[in-house]
């Protein structure tokens, strides 16, 4: 059973990183069940494995943190949904592409909850929402906006770090960093859409299409 869990108000980077290791720890020991946990974080940025420094183009704005999960730079802070994938992908057939596409499912499901389109794109991490009201991008193609980002990190094939979600955040945040090492679009969110879309609407859209996507329910909290 995957037990799922929500934490009030905002939770500092290295705490997460510190609770996740441990709860890794304890689900390869069989003390512990696999686990999805929900956080806000304060304002702050994290450099994955793949970060470059030309892309933190603001680095005394936020807090910012290194990290081993995959990926480029990311922003985390209110308003953004965090959710944190503790997950065992050997029983899940030890195939980590296809346990990245099933967490990119997994966003998209859960935006259609919402009727947005969520899409993905070959050469970009994370989930996109066209714009076509807006003015062609830079390279003369449709406007996109980024909605959502993955980046994961496997320890003896469970699972940590997962996906965020942006709901309301400050989108003006993004500016001290090239999110994800794109230039060319942009970033949005449910309400930035149009959408009077709460932080528990889209708790609850998450753990639908979890059961969906990955053919599990969850445990009640």
């Amino acid at each position: 059973m995957i037990e799922w869990i929500t934490s009030p108000g905002l939770t500092g980077f290295r705490d997460a990183e510190s609770w996740m290791e441990a709860r890794v720890a304890a689900i390869l020991d069989g003390s512990a069940n696999e686990c999805i946990w929900l956080v806000e974080h304060p304002p702050l940025y994290t450099a994955g494995t793949s970060a470059k420094p030309q892309d933190l183009t603001d680095p005394d704005r936020f807090d910012v943190f290194a990290t081993k999960r995959g990926g480029q730079y990311t922003y985390h802070g209110p308003g953004q949904r965090v959710a944190y994938v503790m997950l065992d992908v050997a029983k899940r057939g030890r195939d980590v592409r296809r346990f990245v596409q099933e967490l990119e499912a997994w966003v998209i499901a859960t935006l259609g909850e919402f009727n947005v389109t969520g899409e993905i794109r070959d050469g970009r991490v994370g989930v996109w929402v066209a714009r076509p009201e807006k003015p062609l991008a830079m390279n003369g193609q449709p406007a996109e906006d980024k909605i959502a980002a993955i980046g994961i990190r496997l320890r003896k094939w469970i699972s940590f770090h997962g996906v965020s979600i942006n709901v309301e955040p400050d989108l003006t945040h993004f500016s001290g960093i090239v999110p994800c090492g794109i230039t060319e679009h942009g970033v949005t969110s449910l309400v930035d859409l149009g959408l009077p879309v709460t932080m528990d609407d889209l708790d609850i859209a998450l753990r639908q299409s979890f059961e969906t996507v990955f053919n599990e329910a969850p445990q009640p909290a």
